[in-house]
C-alpha cells in the first residue's frame, strides 16, 4: 500500500499542495514560527489546557463531580498513548511513504522525517486528548479539540503528511479516547475517589475551598454531627 495517494490527479494530494502552497508565499519568520507551532507549540498548549481544566474542576463544582472530571482528565493523557501504541501497527501495516518523498515541488519546513506517513502521531495524539478532556468537561474539551484541528492543519502546512494522514489520526485518536473511555473511567474513578478521602493528596482532586460537609456527602465519608449541649449531655 506503499502506493496510496501517489497519484498528482488525487483531491488528497491536490488539497496538501493547496496548503502547503501557503508556506511557500509566507515569510520565512511566519514559516519558522508555523514550524515551532506544528512541531511543539500546540501540544504545550495542550498540556497548559489540561492542567487549565484540572485546577478548575477541582475548586467548583460538587466533590462528585471534581472526582468524575478528575478520573477523565487522567484518561486523556493515557488516551493519546494508547492511540499512539494502536497506530504502530496501522503505519507499518499502510508504509505510505512521506508526501515529499512522492512529489515534488514541497516546501518542506522540517527535515528529517524517516518514518511512515499514514496514520499523523500528532493529529492522532492530540484529538485523543481533546476527544479524552471533551470527557471529563465540555468547555475545556471544545478548546483542546480546536487546538487538534489546528494541529492536523499545521501537519499539512509543513509539507510532512497529506490530509488524510491527518484525518486517519483524527478518526484513530477519537476512536480510542470514546470508545474505551467506559472502561477506563470504570477503573480510574475509585482510584481517584480514594485519593480525594486522603487527607495530604485529597487536594489533587478536590480544592481546600470547598465545604467539609459537601466533601464528606459525596465522598461517603459520615457528616459530623452539630448537637445542642442538653441534648448532648442526656446522651
Amino acid at each position: 500500500m506503499a502506493g496510496l495517494a501517489s497519484d498528482g490527479s488525487n483531491p488528497d494530494v491536490s488539497l496538501l499542495y493547496d496548503i502547503n502552497g501557503l508556506a511557500k508565499d509566507a515569510p520565512s519568520w511566519f514559516d519558522r514560527v508555523m514550524e515551532f507551532t506544528g512541531e511543539y507549540g500546540i501540544m504545550l498548549a495542550m498540556v497548559l489546557t489540561v492542567l487549565w481544566c484540572w485546577w478548575s474542576v477541582r475548586r467548583r463544582g460538587t466533590p462528585e463531580d471534581s472526582v468524575a472530571s478528575v478520573a477523565g482528565l487522567v484518561w486523556a493523557p493515557l488516551a493519546a498513548g494508547v492511540a499512539l501504541l494502536v497506530n504502530i501497527p496501522i503505519r507499518d501495516f499502510v508504509e505510505r511513504p512521506r508526501p515529499f518523498l512522492d512529489h515534488q515541488g514541497l516546501e518542506v519546513l522540517v527535515a528529517g522525517k524517516t518514518d511512515f506517513s499514514f496514520v499523523s502521531d500528532h493529529a492522532t495524539m492530540a484529538m485523543a486528548i481533546g476527544a479524552g478532556l471533551f470527557v471529563a468537561h465540555r468547555g475545556f474539551g471544545f478548546a483542546a479539540i480546536g487546538l487538534a484541528l489546528a494541529e492536523g492543519f499545521c501537519r499539512v502546512y509543513m509539507g510532512v503528511h497529506y490530509p488524510t494522514d491527518v484525518v486517519g489520526g483524527f478518526a484513530l485518536g477519537t476512536a480510542v479516547a470514546l470508545l474505551l473511555a467506559p472502561l477506563a473511567l470504570a477503573l480510574l474513578t475509585p482510584v481517584v475517589a480514594a485519593v480525594a478521602r486522603s487527607e495530604r493528596a485529597g487536594r489533587l482532586v478536590r480544592s481546600r475551598r470547598a465545604p467539609l460537609w459537601e466533601r464528606h456527602e459525596t465522598l461517603g465519608i459520615p457528616e459530623p454531627r452539630l448537637g445542642t449541649g442538653e441534648s448532648d449531655l442526656a446522651a
